[in-house]
């Protein structure tokens, strides 16, 4: 018979279990901010006349290809479980793709997940502690710094600097912020919202950095094939995997999202550790079980055709990033560079410090859909955010206009 242990007469469950009030949830999730973005989106939502680029998803479906897959799957009744690590045929597919842009990644080492943001959970889950220290590099994408306090970490949060509308690294104050008591390191790059990318010779440093303070790195590098510079010769930004090894206390969390045009599907991947492979295979159990098998097999066909799919997702968004930005740099107040990497203008609007309020009216005066900037750090106040993934270069050229008209009349 297994044995269950109460708590004692008096504690503060017994007096909840005997009180008419319902008992609250943890203080950590209750304390949590709601998204910026989806206030935002819920002002302009279903109305027609609203041009949305909010989200940070490309309006272009899923090629052909990899929907059939996942129809084929379905129609052949795959509709079972899986391993709770994924299909062994898409791990192995997700180590050769791993393996061919930064060197020899062993299976053992891949496990799969149900998209980025739940990989980057486990890792939170596998990794953090109540109580213990996250650093953070911001702004960022607010899942990120959100998970780490759903666990109960102590955040402290290190700031990129705007400089003439391109952000950066301030590495001195980094290193300072990270020390023997930094359980983790939450870092994304190319940057989401900023578009600020980590150089091969930065992630050096920060991995040396963190391998004496005995920190993990846990990075978000989602966005690394959409990246429109020249500089390395995988054709992608420059990874912690390039300068890593494979014992490293390093996990890297990767997704079918962005350069996959399948953000829906819910698919991704982790890179970690060998050793922690079949840990967090045991955590997959206890939070979805597995990713969906024909969902995984949607995957396997997209990696199989990564050579045509991706260049030419990744040359259309350098086409929508290069219409768009002159067009805003043209504009009165507004600060911005061109990012190096990802799917978003970050810009900055003289004259309107309260980005949530701006953003919303601008849907509801321009009917113009765009991110706040204090969604993602209280320091990117007077930023907007604009996801530039349209498969129609000529609506991020209207969209220019209506921000156009409304700074011409306030």
């Amino acid at each position: 018979m297994q044995r269950v242990t109460r708590p004692r007469r008096g504690s503060p469950y017994d007096k909840r279990m005997n009180s008419k009030t319902p008992p609250f949830m943890r203080q950590a999730v209750m304390d949590l901010e709601e998204s910026r973005i989806r206030e935002v989106a819920n002002a302009g939502m279903g109305r027609p006349d609203v041009l949305a680029f909010w989200f940070g998803e490309s309006d272009e479906v899923t090629p052909d290809i990899v929907r059939q897959a996942a129809i084929d799957s379905m129609q052949r009744g795959e509709t079972f479980y899986s391993h709770n690590l994924g299909l062994p045929e898409l791990r192995q597919a997700v180590s050769d793709y791993m393996s061919a842009l930064h060197g020899p990644v062993g299976v053992d080492r891949i496990a799969i997940t149900s998209g980025g943001v739940n990989a980057l959970m486990l890792a939170a889950q596998a990794l953090i502690d109540a109580g213990d220290e996250v650093v953070a590099v911001t702004p960022v994408w607010p899942n990120l710094t959100a998970q780490a306090l759903v666990m109960g970490a102590n955040l402290k949060c290190v700031s990129l600097r705007p400089v003439n509308g391109q952000w950066q690294l301030d590495m001195a104050a980094l290193k300072a912020a990270i020390t023997p008591a930094t359980r983790m390191l939450i870092v994304n790059s190319p940057n989401n919202p900023t578009g600020w990318t980590l150089s091969s010779t930065e992630q050096a440093e920060i991995l040396a950095h963190c391998r004496t303070t005995g920190t993990w790195v846990l990075a978000d590098e989602v966005y690394e094939r959409l990246y429109y510079e020249t500089d390395t010769a995988n054709g992608c930004a420059p990874s912690f995997l390039d300068v890593a090894e494979p014992d490293d206390s390093l996990v890297v969390v990767h997704s079918f999202s962005k350069s996959f045009l399948m953000t829906g599907w819910r698919l991704g991947w982790l890179v970690m550790p060998a050793a922690m492979t079949q840990h967090m295979g045991k955590l997959i159990e206890f939070n979805t079980s597995c990713a969906s098998v024909f969902t995984q097999k949607a995957g396997i066909v997209a990696l199989q055709n990564t050579a045509d799919i991706t260049p030419r997702v990744v040359a259309h968004l350098k086409a929508c990033r290069d219409t768009l930005v002159p067009l805003l740099q043209a504009l009165p107040g507004v600060q911005l560079a061109p990012a190096r990497g990802g799917m978003y203008a970050f810009f900055k609007l003289e004259g309107h410090p309260d980005s949530v309020a701006t953003a919303k009216r601008l849907v509801s005066e321009a009917g113009l859909g765009l991110a706040p900037g204090e969604a993602f750090a209280p320091e990117a106040a007077g930023w907007l955010r604009w996801c530039f993934a349209s498969k129609d270069l000529g609506r991020l050229g209207e969209g220019v206009e209506r921000l156009k008209g409304w700074l011409a009349k306030n």
